[in-house]
């Protein structure tokens, strides 16, 4: 599941300019200056348009999910994701699944058997108002109940989505968005990661 050679390069040209020559060191639990919105945007579009979405609909959502996980994980100097037609196949296969079934929140793999990172989502009432930036700030916004000192969440709280999400040598990402139903109750939207994060016994940074 490599990432295609064209995004590799784009990106990398993208994070030489972005970068600056001289960085404070990293400190574990703190955010460092962020990138600007146009940085992360550009890195986002050319990831996108390297990995070859088809559909201007399939473009717009790969776009929105790999704008809100870099932005995510460009705040904390992690290395941004590519986009893979492979991992977005998968999501879509299995997003298809819970369509079909009212959109049950239940992730592809048994506990203890995930062979890929993932999250999931599940937005209820008019579908038109569930993006996939939605689903991202809902997974990053677990960062404040992640402890790095104890590697672990808060006691009673989850974390584990935004652990996945910075995850620092996860490295392509696949995601999928569908309506639940006819009548439009609701959105479910699974994202994919490779390699997977949440080793368990190792930070995500």
């Amino acid at each position: 599941m490599e990432p295609p050679l064209g995004a590799l390069l784009v990106l990398c040209s993208l994070l030489l300019l972005a970068y600056p020559s001289s960085s404070a060191a990293h400190g574990h639990g703190h955010y460092h200056e962020h990138y600007d919105n146009a940085t992360v945007y550009n890195v986002s579009v050319a990831a996108a348009a390297a990995a070859g979405t088809q559909g201007l609909g399939a473009w717009a959502d790969a776009l929105e999910f790999l704008y809100y996980h870099n932005a995510v994980r460009m705040a904390r100097w992690e290395p941004p994701l590519a986009w893979s037609p492979r991992l977005e196949s998968y999501a879509r296969w299995w997003a298809a699944q819970r369509r079909a079934d009212g959109c049950a929140l239940r992730h592809s793999f048994p506990d203890g058997q995930f062979a890929l990172g993932e999250n999931i989502f599940w937005g209820s009432g008019a579908a038109a108002s569930w993006r996939p930036g939605d689903a991202v700030k809902e997974w990053a916004a677990e960062g404040v109940d992640y402890s790095y000192a104890a590697n672990a969440c808060a006691p009673g709280r989850e974390c584990a989505h935004y652990t996945q999400i910075v995850w620092r040598r996860t490295a392509l990402l696949g995601c999928a968005r569908v309506v639940c139903g006819d009548d439009g109750g609701g959105v479910f939207m699974t994202c994919n990661y490779y390699p997977p994060g949440n080793v368990v016994g190792e930070r995500p940074y």
